[in-house]
């Protein structure tokens, strides 16, 4: 057995291994690709606090499911909202509803804070304490015991006569416009009732088996409320949402992408050999190469994204060169020439460009992203897989007699023969000239944007949904907010306070309609003590309203008295631990981040926040210790502002990298190979400027990726001899409409980052595969070596 057999074998044997890790993972494993969007950001790697508050955040809003049950009265409202959760409480292992509103659950929520009362207080009851008289308060303790209107009663009058607890717990309650009713919550939108149903997920909400389980069953739920009554509409918002959109849309470009480039490369390679075989073949590269890239990046990961997936379906699919390189050779070879033999002439080309295009998606490793590097991993590993088995394969595959010679594409073959060439003369000066001119023109209305937003494109209808509910609800946001730092929790609390007070005067000019902060519902000790002396010197004290009080209403000195002990309770303070423990905190637990690196940490979160607003919020905490505006959306967006930089010299750098690879083999024409991806590269910028599209991130990338890839068709034309000279113009022509056909499918994404990185894919590659022949040497000899003096 020769060498070359050996060779054939010992991948046969890898290809083996490779289908049966495949089989392992889809048949025994049944991986399911990641969706999560979150996974394809930076991590935050400076400061672990602010990655750990923002994650606890996200991890607290996408396990929510918030339904609104709305009809024209209530207890229509309360019917649909019963049809709903009878269809819900079906499958109580993917959601589960809270618990009904009842008098012994709110009993359960005030318990902890009665026993605290004295030290709670609103910032107006404090100022009214310190500003208004002995009679003011006798006055409205009066008014609480013999009027129906005194405002809110929580228990007996007798312990709380002058409303201060009430007062706090009012206050507490205008934290949103949900309040509870028979048993419900309720919010009202005009002459609309709406029941709120909160629904927690069992199953992670971005779970594709999830998605596939949860969906139906919300729908189902949302048929039935709508059929219990006329004009019952329902809201539902969640991540899940989201999510299974996402997957959805993901899973069609899945296909699109993929089949349809897999059947444009099919008619395209039947158009030009008439025959199954080369079909076969080049499906034969990408399959390994696809199995290839599976399999060691799960090894690598553990878990794939889909949009690598989508991503990778284009890419791998550039491996086809490789194969229809040799293919096109091997048919314009003579008969008399060994395949192996052919190989060896072709080697040297290949290999070049192989190594050249895996340069290039290597750069996406260079990002901060996780889903890029994860995606160049891919991408490059299927690159790997299938030019070996090219190399491998392709010789013991295809004999001198394998492929018949035909007469297709001879028109595009022999177009070559009469394409313009760049030389000294009046023609290519003009040329050069139109072309500086433009590229002017273009590359002066270049615009930059870096927003995140661009990685996503929610469904219309689900950010209507959403933005309904959050302007019904007010509930704020989970990726702006405030963090607030300290050494102890008492550190915390009374920085969450400072904060509170530089706040409140947004809130009466309406840039933010309000706040949610731990400090609202457990003030700092200091503030407790503070609050406590503060009631028992205005009002417990001596002959003060409490005595006068019960002079009023005749009264003996002993009933002052006794209601002094009754009210002033235990003088202990709360804790944040107590706070945790009770059934009030369940809504705000997220706030709190505890010890993490060192120091405790909460979150203030803001509610009516516009973006226009954020930069006013930035300023907010100035000169404060320990308090930070976190706005990850504009984090993010400058990390992709960066990174463009970052990957624009990046692409200059590679190409004075890939000429240093080329010039041993090419010398003084190493400049014919690089100028058609230069140019190329150069116009697609101002073509881009011209048309006022942005430039992000995913243009630049797009760039590197035209660099690899279209380095490649330079570096096969100047391979060519006299003999081979049409077929690789044929081959260059096949490859290039097939990966235009790639990546003209990915722009057709919804996702706008990958729509410019299509297009940018698409005007390159147009403009490197047309510029080609006008940088090919005028005359035809040996390759590589015997490169012209020039």
């Amino acid at each position: 057995m020769n060498k070359r057999l050996w060779l054939v074998l010992a991948w046969l044997l890898v290809v083996c291994a490779l289908l049966a890790h495949n089989a392992y993972l889809f048949a025994g494993k049944r991986i399911e690709p990641d969706t999560d969007i979150l996974t394809l950001l930076p991590v935050q790697e400076r400061d672990p606090v602010l990655q750990q508050a923002f994650t606890h955040m996200v991890d607290a809003a996408q396990q929510r499911v918030i339904v609104l049950v709305g009809a024209d009265d209530w207890p229509q409202a309360v019917r649909a909202a019963d049809a709903f959760n009878d269809v819900i409480a079906q499958r109580d292992d993917l959601m589960r509803a809270s618990d009904p509103v009842t008098d012994k659950t709110q009993g359960e929520w005030l318990s902890l804070f009665q026993q605290h009362r004295l030290n709670l207080l609103t910032p107006q009851q404090e100022t009214d304490l310190r500003g208004q008289s002995g009679e003011y308060w006798v006055d409205a303790a009066m008014g609480k015991l013999y009027s129906p209107f005194g405002g809110p009663k929580l228990g007996a009058w007798r312990d709380d006569p002058f409303g201060l607890f009430g007062g706090w717990v009012q206050a507490r309650a205008q934290e949103t416009p949900v309040r509870p009713r028979d048993g419900k919550l309720f919010v009202a939108d005009g002459s609309r009732h709406s029941v709120v149903i909160p629904l927690t997920l069992r199953v992670p909400a971005f779970s594709i088996d999830a998605h596939q389980a949860v969906m139906p069953l919300l729908a189902h739920a949302r048929e039935a409320a709508e059929a219990s009554g006329q004009k019952v509409d329902v809201i539902i918002a969640g991540v899940v949402l989201h999510a299974a959109a996402a997957s959805e849309r993901a899973n069609w470009e899945v296909s699109v992408i993929g089949v349809g480039s897999m059947v444009g490369v099919i008619l395209l390679i039947w158009l030009t050999f008439r025959s199954f075989k080369p079909i076969l073949l080049i499906m034969l590269s990408i399959f390994v190469g696809s199995l290839g890239a599976l399999s060691v990046c799960w090894l690598v990961f553990d878990r794939i994204h889909l949009l690598t997936l989508v991503f990778g379906a284009s890419l791998i699919g550039v491996a086809q060169d490789y194969g229809i390189y040799f293919l096109c050779n091997r048919v314009g070879a003579a008969k008399e020439m060994d395949s192996w033999q052919l190989l060896r002439r072709l080697f040297p080309g290949m290999f070049l460009t192989f190594v050249t295009t895996i340069v290039g998606y290597l750069a996406l490793a260079l990002t901060p992203f996780p889903g890029l590097r994860q995606m160049a991993v891919f991408s490059s590993l299927g690159l790997v897989f299938a030019w070996l088995t090219v190399i491998f394969w392709f010789p013991f595959l295809v004999g001198p007699n394998t492929l018949k010679k035909g007469t297709q594409g001879q028109w595009y073959k022999r177009s070559v023969d009469y394409w313009p060439t760049a030389g000294l003369n009046r023609r290519t000066l003009l040329a050069f000239i139109l072309f500086i001119g433009f590229s002017a023109f273009g590359l002066s209305r270049l615009t930059f944007n870096d927003d995140i937003r661009l990685l996503q494109s929610p469904r219309a209808d689900l950010v209507g949904e959403q933005n309904r509910m959050t302007k019904l609800l007010d509930t704020p946001s989970p990726v702006q907010f405030y963090l607030v730092r300290g050494e102890t929790p008492e550190d915390v609390l009374q920085r969450e306070e400072m904060l509170k007070r530089k706040l409140d005067p947004l809130i009466e000019n309406h840039t933010i309609s309000g706040y949610q902060a731990l400090s609202n519902w457990i003030p700092s000790s200091r503030t407790q003590l503070s609050n406590r002396a503060l009631v028992e010197a205005k009002l417990l004290s001596g002959h003060g309203p409490l005595w006068m009080l019960g002079t009023k209403i005749n009264e003996e000195y002993n009933w002052a008295a006794a209601m002094r002990a009754n009210l002033s309770g235990p003088e202990s303070l709360m804790t944040v631990d107590d706070f945790l423990r009770s059934p009030a905190s369940e809504a705000f637990r997220h706030l709190w981040l505890g010890k993490v690196d060192g120091s405790y940490a909460s979150v203030v979160a803001l509610r009516g926040l516009s973006m226009n607003n954020s930069s006013i919020m930035k300023g907010v905490p100035q000169g404060m210790e320990g308090v930070q505006w976190v706005d990850k959306i504009d984090e993010i967006s400058s990390v992709l502002g960066r990174y463009r930089l970052y990957m624009g010299w990046v692409v200059l750098l590679s190409f004075g990298a890939v000429y240093l690879l080329l010039y041993p083999r090419y010398g003084k024409s190493t400049w014919r190979v690089l100028m058609p991806t230069i140019i190329a590269s150069i116009a697609t910028l101002a073509m881009l400027g011209a048309a006022g599209q942005n430039l992000q991130l995913f243009n630049m990338l797009a760039l590197m990726l035209i660099l690899g890839i279209g380095v490649d068709y330079g570096i096969f034309m100047h391979e060519n001899t006299a003999h081979n000279k049409h077929s690789v113009w044929l081959e260059i022509g096949i490859s290039a409409l097939s990966t235009l056909l790639s990546f003209g499918l990915l722009a057709l994404s919804s996702t706008p980052a990958l729509q410019s990185f299509g297009l940018t894919m698409l005007i390159g590659l147009t403009l490197v595969w047309l510029s080609v022949p006008c940088f090919s040497r005028k005359e035809t000899g040996k390759a590589g070596g015997a490169a012209e003096n020039e």
